[in-house]
């Protein structure tokens, strides 16, 4: 019988040798997906769509808004100041017991209101009607004493438009002026009482001088504006306190 021949002479501590290699035993991880790899590019693609979106809307937004505000549409209402009751003259302020003598011819005095409600006076009157300048007070509180209505605007607050509006509502036995130092834009003054207006259209203009534009409150009621002195011709005055 044959014997299968001996097995190759192996050294001690000699290693057996390799498996054959077999394709299907070892393969490389599939690659990542490629949606994985596109979402961060996504994500800042549209990050930067949604910056450029409202660095270009918000402008725009806030400028419609400032508009509206400005046109007084829209749901919110233009800002304004404390609101005034226009419909009634219960803001109308009273001085009672005003001196009503004669300063001496030339001397004007310094009145405690702007403008002044009556008090002492220059011993001639000033002529009714419109004027552009500020006229002198001590000639227009004489006036007051006759019973005119007197009509003062700041010319810095009122345009031209305005200043004709408030000439229009002027009574016969009126005098319309600019007078600088008032606090309100329109004043409207008889002796003894005074009321300030938001403007050449508050409807208390009318109010005012149907209660008292027939000259009740002063001392001199009947004697009217008219045949006083025009501001030219008052000449140079000297105040006193």
């Amino acid at each position: 019988m044959t014997q299968p021949p001996p097995p190759p002479h192996q050294h001690a501590g000699s290693l057996p040798p390799p498996p054959p290699f077999s394709p299907g035993a070892y393969a490389p991880p599939p690659p990542a997906p490629r949606r994985r790899r596109m979402l961060p590019v996504v994500v800042a693609v549209v990050a930067a769509v949604l910056v450029v979106g409202l660095a270009v809307l918000v402008p725009l937004a806030v400028s419609a808004d400032h508009d509206a505000v400005a046109r007084g549409d829209g749901d919110r209402a233009a800002p304004s100041g404390p609101t005034v009751d226009t419909s009634n003259l219960s803001a109308v302020e009273e001085y009672d017991d005003l001196a009503v003598d004669h300063l001496p011819a030339g001397v004007s005095v310094d009145y405690p209101q702007s403008p002044p409600v009556g008090g002492r006076h220059a011993p001639v009157w000033l002529e009714c009607g419109v004027y552009d300048e500020p006229v002198p007070e001590a000639n227009m509180v004489h006036s007051l004493e006759h019973g005119t209505v007197w009509i003062t605007y700041r010319d810095d607050d009122l345009d031209a438009a305005e200043i004709a509006a408030l000439a229009g509502q002027l009574p016969q036995d009126g005098i319309l002026s600019p007078y600088p130092d008032q606090e309100a834009s329109v004043v409207i003054t008889v002796w003894g009482r005074q009321l300030e207006l938001t403007g050449s259209d508050d409807p208390r203009i009318s109010l005012f001088i149907g209660e008292y534009g027939a000259g009740d409150t002063a001392p001199e009621p009947l004697a009217s504006c008219h045949g006083g002195v025009r501001p030219d011709d008052v000449g140079d005055t000297t105040r006193i306190a």
